[in-house]
């Protein structure tokens, strides 16, 4: 492998040090994060587990830029957070403008990332065919399912081709079977775009489905108490439902769901 090649595998996309996030008054703070320290390599599918109130979404949003450190060190590719600098949010609801069509909505994006309008309507396509939604563009935001329009906002996210694509807990609100199938077409789609994501759930089975590495939160403070190599098959041709029935998946679950308990 080249050496620039070698250098891009182990770059650090995501570089945390210290981080601590606290909100309220100076009397009396929150703090929702304390002393968090994260590095993320290029490729990684790390995701972040834990009960309500642990910091997973501060720091989530730390990372895009939402939000600044109290304390500590917050960079994503060399460079200080900030919205919209090369990451692609996708959050719980898809927030989608119900006024414009899918295509509008996906158009809009793009005319945000300064891309030709003549240029589009190709982008729209391709976008639409990457998240299993061919030939949508013209149709309403409110003619489709919920996880439609989460594909939709994943797309979008998609628009400006982020090499880092943030994830909070964006099936939570749909049925069980709606949520397999986006988990199995997220996991292919990174896979095969070589997407970098760090991704926020309260499911040991979706963590475990879905990620390279998994970090354990706990509350009181916010902090990271554990961590869990996943070394399930990753390749874009993978049989995620033979998967999901294996021996080795079943295990993993059982022991991301023991530590989680504590």
């Amino acid at each position: 492998m080249p050496r620039t090649e070698v250098a891009e595998a182990r770059e650090a996309v995501v570089d945390l040090a210290g981080v601590s996030v606290r909100y309220g008054s100076i009397r009396q703070p929150v703090t929702a994060l304390e002393g968090v320290d994260l590095r993320i390599t290029a490729g990684e599918f790390v995701v972040l587990v834990g009960p309500s109130g642990c910091g997973k979404t501060s720091l989530l949003r730390v990372v895009a830029g939402f939000e600044r450190p109290a304390s500590g060190r917050a960079r994503v590719r060399g460079e200080h957070p900030r919205p919209g600098a090369g990451a692609g949010v996708v959050f719980q609801q898809p927030r989608l403008f119900p006024w414009r069509t899918v295509g509008g909505n996906l158009g809009f994006a793009l005319a945000r990332l300064g891309v030709p309008r003549a240029e589009r309507p190709g982008r729209i396509d391709e976008l639409l065919e990457r998240v299993g939604l061919p030939g949508m563009a013209g149709r309403r935001t409110w003619e489709l399912s919920g996880g439609q329009q989460q594909r939709v906002a994943i797309a979008r996210a998609l628009a400006a081709e982020p090499r880092l694509l943030l994830m909070d807990e964006p099936f939570a609100a749909l049925d069980a079977l709606t949520r397999e199938r986006l988990q199995e077409e997220v996991r292919t789609l990174a896979g095969r775009l070589g997407t970098t994501v760090l991704f926020v759930t309260h499911s040991a089975e979706e963590a475990v489905l879905l990620g390279s590495r998994v970090l354990v939160m706990a509350a009181g403070p916010g902090r990271v108490v554990a961590e869990l190599a996943v070394g399930l098959p990753r390749e874009p041709d993978t049989d995620v439902p033979a998967l999901r029935a294996s021996p080795e998946f079943a295990r993993l679950r059982g022991r991301l769901a023991r530590t989680m308990r504590g």
